[in-house]
């Protein structure tokens, strides 16, 4: 979804609310997740006092196997986002969105903020006890007899 931007920068107290879906083609382009349905996303762009400010919620449900034990599990996530968006900038600053000829592709936006808050390592569950290095066992299922 690309949001134009133009009426915001130049009218403080406008906003806009959105609520939009990144598309299937578009998370199957990122490797290493397995995304069940679209990501749901919810929020506003507003300008207060002259900042354009960019808030949304992202809810999404992935498919992944335990880095511990190999076993799939489904996990649901939500994560809260918020940026100030800008039209330039005059150095490097990771803190503001630049946004060219006043449009933000908001799924880009959208995936690099997820991927950036997904963990490296994804286990089945917090107390996930792997699997047994000498015989293979689930750990998590039975104990095994190795010592």
């Amino acid at each position: 979804m690309v949001i134009g931007l133009k009426q915001l920068y130049e009218i403080t107290g406008e906003k806009l609310d959105i609520c939009s879906e990144v598309s299937r083609e578009r998370l199957d382009e990122i490797h290493g997740y397995s995304f069940i349905g679209p990501v749901s996303l919810k929020g506003a762009v507003y300008n207060r006092a002259g900042v354009v400010t960019l808030s949304y919620t992202a809810e999404f449900t992935i498919s992944a196997e335990c880095d511990r034990c190999l076993s799939r599990f489904e996990r649901s996530r939500s994560f809260d986002f918020e940026h100030i968006l800008v039209r330039s900038l005059n150095s490097d600053n990771d803190e503001y969105v630049v946004t060219e000829n006043d449009k933000l592709d908001l799924d880009e936006l959208a995936v690099n903020d997820i991927l950036l808050q997904m963990p490296t390592k994804l286990l089945c569950r917090e107390d996930c006890k792997g699997l047994c290095p000498k015989c293979g066992a689930d750990l998590n299922i039975s104990d095994c007899n190795c010592e």
